[in-house]
C-alpha cells in the first residue's frame, strides 16, 4: 500500500486537542484546510515535548536573528485557538516520530508526524518518499504566528490535565491518590 502523506501548506487550522475527561482523554493533532481534516492520535508525552521544542526554536530563531524576523516574540491575538477540535475525529494513524525543522528560505516552520511503524529503519523524517515502506505522515508548515499559537495552545491543553501530586508529582485523581513517596508512613514532629 503506497504512503499517505497528508500535506497542509499552510493550513487554516493546526492545533493540539483532546476528547475526553482527564485522567482518560486521548490526544490528537488536527490540521484543517477548507473542507479537508487530518486528525492524528499521539501521547500526552508527545504533545508536551512538540510544544516544548518548538518554543525552543522559535526563541533561537528570534534570538539569532536580533529579532528581524516574522516569528513574533509571543503569540499575537488573532491567532490564538481556543475551539474544540473539528467533528468528526476520524484517526489517520497513531504517531510514532515527530520532526520539526525551520525552512529559513521561505520562513516557515515544518512539522512532521509519522505513524507508529515496526521497521528499524524508519523513512528519513520531513522526506517526500512516496514507497511503500515509508510510513504515513502528516506534514503541516507554518508560519511563525501559527508556530507560537500551536505551542500555546498545546501547553494549555496539556495543562488541563489531572493537577499532580506535589510530593510525587503522579497525576491526582478526584476519588483520591495513593502516593509511593508516603508508603504509609507518617513522620513524627517534635513535641
Amino acid at each position: 500500500m503506497p504512503r499517505h502523506l497528508f500535506v497542509y501548506d499552510p493550513p487554516e487550522r493546526f492545533v493540539a486537542g483532546t476528547v475526553g475527561e482527564p485522567g482518560s482523554r486521548s490526544f490528537f493533532l488536527q490540521a484543517r484546510s477548507g473542507p479537508r481534516i487530518t486528525s492524528v492520535g499521539l501521547e500526552k508525552e508527545q504533545v508536551a515535548l512538540l510544544a516544548e521544542r518548538l518554543e525552543e526554536l522559535l526563541d533561537e530563531i528570534v534570538r539569532r536573528t536580533g529579532g528581524s524576523t516574522s516569528v513574533p516574540a509571543a503569540v499575537p491575538a488573532d491567532l490564538a485557538d481556543n475551539d474544540p477540535l473539528d467533528q468528526p475525529i476520524l484517526e489517520e494513524f497513531r504517531v510514532g516520530s515527530l520532526a520539526l525543522a525551520w525552512d529559513e528560505p521561505h520562513a516557515r516552520i515544518v512539522i512532521e508526524a509519522g505513524a507508529v511503524t515496526e521497521d528499524e529503519n524508519p523513512a528519513e523524517p520531513l522526506s517526500d518518499d512516496q514507497s511503500a515502506e515509508a510510513p504515513d505522515a502528516l506534514r503541516v508548515r507554518l508560519t511563525g504566528g501559527q508556530a507560537r499559537a500551536f505551542a500555546a495552545r498545546a501547553q494549555a491543553v496539556v495543562a488541563a490535565g489531572r493537577p499532580p501530586c506535589p510530593l510525587c508529582e503522579l497525576p491526582l485523581d478526584p476519588e483520591g491518590h495513593v502516593c509511593p513517596r508516603q508508603n504509609g508512613y507518617r513522620r513524627r514532629t517534635a513535641a
